[in-house]
């Protein structure tokens, strides 16, 4: 893989997809990291941008729905060889998307691996088929003899993307803090063994959004912090969760894919429908949503050790997210409706008065305790670094752009992952954005302070079995 470290500005052309939260959060940063001039950068949407964020930045807008019929016919004049897609959509199919820009020559990033519409909620196809864990499969099963090409990266936001830069960063302090004399590793297998070496049973992307407003949710309206469409779609596939080597208890509605990597396994009912207690710093102990992330199962796979074609560790990795209070009371209302989602949306930005967003990796199983590293951003400091951003916002964008100069150092890297990325570049990036970047121990565990009630399904022996992090 060639690399070029100098390569940080970009003269090419750049087209966006989509411009909800995330797009309208990165464009006034896309001239300050790489140097875009705003009359290079063009954006694709479903309509007209109503915002005046665009125009305020002088990117052309261009209102075109893409769908699997037109968007090669949409995009074809709008990208060349040396150009840069960056994908900020829903309902556009990545592969499809990575496919074109290999042809062309063409930089590729988004956040999510999307489908085409209709497989989320295709009633004909199984849980296993709509999982995360299919798309990555397909994904990984293009690349199998395409290493090199116009590098395209594959779920670089903040969750999945970033976090995964943050778990190889907490996983190098812990061996500091524990005097464990070890280099930093070169390749997954020692990443692995490193993680192995530390005793990390279970990793938990813990996240906890304390943004509020006065203009408190209405009835029929769901109210979140980023994409509501986005949110609601990951949160109604399967739970699904990389399933570590020490687990002894298997979930009854547990199902296994049956090919691929088999570092996952999901569960029959959606993510947003199964509760997980977890602990960040700030929040202390919550109940979580085990919403379905690409990071889930592509770090449970990349810090899998096998001897003999047998898997000798793996650790449980998993989503434990508690969004803001009124996304939550939004769930409540979506389940009780029966799935239906709500007819009116709102995305909490300027009326946010206070609160922060709590985003870290935490990882268990250590003799010193559970270690939470992430980032600590306040609404107040979201704002004095860049302008149209909430917190939750600017940790996607921080990710984004870490994942956009890694790419441009390293543009014929082909299709690859956030763990397949120097997490040095992608947090020497983004720190200046993440507010306070802390590592902080703890004693937690998931059966600490339990009364004995709801201790009947317990393993009291091993506190890290998922069987004591699940709510029933």
């Amino acid at each position: 893989m060639k690399q070029d470290p100098k390569r940080d500005s970009f003269s090419g052309r750049l087209v966006m997809l989509g411009f909800g939260s995330i797009g309208q959060g990165i464009l006034p940063l896309l001239p300050r990291h790489l140097g875009i001039k705003p009359n290079r950068i063009k954006i694709v949407k479903t309509s007209e941008d109503k915002s005046g964020i665009a125009a305020e930045y002088g990117a052309e807008v261009i209102a075109t729905p893409l769908n699997e019929g037109n968007f090669e016919t949409v995009l074809e004049p709008l990208l060349g060889e040396g150009d840069f897609l960056l994908n900020l959509s829903v309902d556009v199919a990545s592969l499809a998307l990575i496919r074109f820009c290999r042809k062309r020559g063409v930089f590729y990033l988004d956040t999510c691996n999307e489908p085409w519409p209709g497989r989320y909620d295709n009633p004909g196809l199984s849980a296993s088929q709509r999982s995360n864990y299919a798309l990555r499969e397909e994904a990984l099963a293009f690349r199998l003899d395409k290493r090199t090409g116009p590098t395209a990266l594959l779920t670089q936001g903040a969750n999945p993307g970033l976090i995964s830069a943050l778990t190889k960063q907490g996983l190098m302090n812990i061996a500091a803090d524990t005097h464990l004399q070890c280099d930093e590793p070169t390749c997954y297998e020692e990443w692995a063994a490193l993680a192995r070496r530390l005793d990390i049973k279970v990793i938990h992307i813990a996240e906890r959004d304390t943004q509020t407003s006065a203009q408190r949710k209405q009835r029929d309206e769901f109210v979140n912090t980023w994409s509501v469409e986005a949110f609601v779609d990951e949160g109604l596939q399967p739970a699904e969760l990389g399933w570590g080597s020490h687990e002894k208890h298997w979930p009854a509605d547990a199902g296994r894919h049956g090919f691929g990597s088999d570092a996952a396994i999901y569960l029959n009912r959606p993510g947003i429908a199964t509760r997980v207690r977890s602990w960040t710093p700030l929040e202390g102990p919550y109940h979580g949503f085990l919403v379905t992330h690409a990071e889930s199962i592509s770090i449970a796979d990349h810090l899998t050790l096998r001897e003999n074609g047998q898997v000798v560790y793996r650790p449980t990795v998993h989503y434990a997210y508690h969004p803001c209070d009124d996304a939550v009371l939004s769930l409540h209302e979506l389940a009780g409706k029966n799935w239906q989602v709500q007819h009116h949306e709102r995305i909490m930005r300027e009326e946010i008065e206070d609160g922060m967003d709590e985003l870290g990796v935490l990882l268990m199983g250590n003799a010193r305790g559970v270690y939470w590293y992430g980032s600590r951003l306040s609404i107040q400091r979201a704002r004095e670094l860049a302008p149209h951003n909430n917190a939750t916002s600017l940790q996607v964008v921080a990710g984004i752009l870490g994942g956009m100069v890694w790419a441009l150092r390293n543009p014929d890297a082909g299709l690859v992952e956030p763990d397949d990325v120097d997490f040095r570049t992608v947090l020497e990036v983004a720190t200046p954005y993440l507010g306070e970047v802390v590592g902080q121990y703890g004693d937690w565990t998931p059966l600490q302070g339990r009364s004995a009630l709801f201790r009947e399904e317990a393993d009291e022996d091993d506190p890290w079995q998922f069987v004591n992090f699940r709510v029933k």
